[in-house]
């Protein structure tokens, strides 16, 4: 009955005390739930398939279609994911498509309009060759993706970590937004991040005239220099996150900053620390991390060259080492603690929340490093196995005292 359009509405719990006792998941409140109205469906023709390689690798398939407006947006491009969902709805060149903008946000192929196909349109073959650097492009078994194997030999791949590496939840450059990254990776002037920092120095020493660039004058460059400079300081977690580490987004590059706490902590740093099985097992017990992040992590700080581009980036910028700013003192902080049985006065994620607010790390495997074993009801074998190894078991009724004192 309203008198303006919506696209939905949010009900919540109204009651901050419930609230707060229902919590939140990672992206979202618990205590609220979105109602989204069935989105506009449009028919379109795809002019041609086009694949983008992401940083990580990644061949994405995307549309391009005839401009067409839904929803007041006039949208040309339509995602499609990956090579499994264009056999699933057997999207071809020059088919006549229902599109829609999935959340009202991102326009999304919904289906092929069989009865308007042609006998010419034919099916699309997936690339097994990156279309950028030409190199092999492998489907691993158990993924729906297709990477290129080059790394960091492929331009597209440098081009869009250089992106993540500026972005805004990473260093947050602001001014030098992805056509200007793009534009100085082409002209050979930063294919690594350390190159960001050094930008204004080897102006000044190899006269690199930025200022003859089309779109950069001398007031324009010193605004990005300026920016560049405010940028020499970051947080750790923020820093892991600007690596553009596989699968490590802003959750668990946190986890990680906890972890290891300082840069120097890092695997293959400095002489003294290498990524060792006996660190990869401890990383493996994080709440939160599990077998596949532990593989991309390995294989990252195992390559020289991701290594080499963390010590030079630590010549050009100072790194905040991870603290809990949140309390001070607390019988949890900096312990190793595992949850076991069913809680009864508050739910696994509160008590995690906790926890962490407390300043401890949460793990999921009772090991010789565990400091405490919180006991819900009907505990099982970590229960057993924190007996044998003389772990401070504490119950629930005992873990509730400390949180509030």
């Amino acid at each position: 009955n309203l008198d303006y359009e919506i696209d939905g509405v949010v009900y919540k719990v109204n009651d901050l005390d419930s609230q707060n006792m229902i919590g939140f998941q990672t992206r979202s409140p618990r205590w609220a739930v979105a109602h989204k109205f069935p989105s506009e469906q449009v028919q379109t023709r795809i002019r041609s398939i086009d694949i983008q390689i992401g940083r990580t690798g990644v061949l994405t398939p995307v549309a391009r279609l005839d401009p067409v407006l839904i929803g007041g947006v006039l949208v040309s491009n339509a995602t499609l994911h990956n090579e499994d969902e264009i056999i699933r709805k057997d999207i071809r060149v020059n088919d006549y498509v229902y599109i829609q903008r999935a959340g009202d946000v991102i326009p999304k192929v919904i289906s092929v309009i069989s009865e308007k196909r042609k006998k010419s349109n034919v099916k699309f073959k997936y690339p097994t060759n990156c279309p950028d650097c030409g190199s092999i492009a492998i489907r691993k078994e158990n993924e729906a993706v297709t990477r290129c194997v080059a790394g960091l030999s492929c331009p597209s791949q440098v081009v869009e970590r250089l992106k993540h590496f500026v972005s805004r939840n990473a260093f947050d450059i602001e001014g030098f937004g992805g056509r200007n990254i793009q534009s100085f990776y082409k002209l050979g002037l930063i294919t690594n991040p350390v190159e960001i920092f050094t930008l204004e120095e080897r102006n000044k020493k190899e006269n690199l005239k930025l200022s003859n660039i089309e779109g950069w004058g001398e007031k324009s460059l010193l605004n990005l220099f300026y920016n560049i400079n405010l940028r020499r300081e970051i947080a750790f977690d923020k820093f892991l996150f600007s690596l553009g580490i596989p699968q490590v987004g802003r959750n668990t590059a946190a986890l990680l900053a906890k972890y290891f706490k300082t840069i120097n902590n890092l695997p293959n740093i400095n002489k003294d620390n290498n990524l060792s099985k006996d660190m990869l097992s401890e990383i493996k017990l994080i709440d939160g991390i599990g077998e596949t992040i532990i593989k991309d992590i390995e294989n990252f700080f195992s390559d020289s060259v991701n290594i080499n581009i963390i010590k030079g980036l630590l010549a050009e910028i100072k790194i905040i080492n991870f603290t809990n700013a949140k309390i001070k003192k607390s019988p949890m902080k900096d312990k190793i603690i595992v949850f076991t049985g069913a809680l009864v006065t508050m739910t696994r994620e509160e008590a995690k929340n906790h926890a962490s607010f407390l300043g401890a790390k949460v793990t999921n495997n009772i090991s010789k490093k565990t400091d405490f074993l919180i006991l819900g009801k009907d505990a099982g074998s970590k229960y057993d196995k924190a007996r044998k190894l003389n772990i401070t078991i504490i119950t629930e009724e005992d873990y509730r005292k400390i949180i509030e004192s």
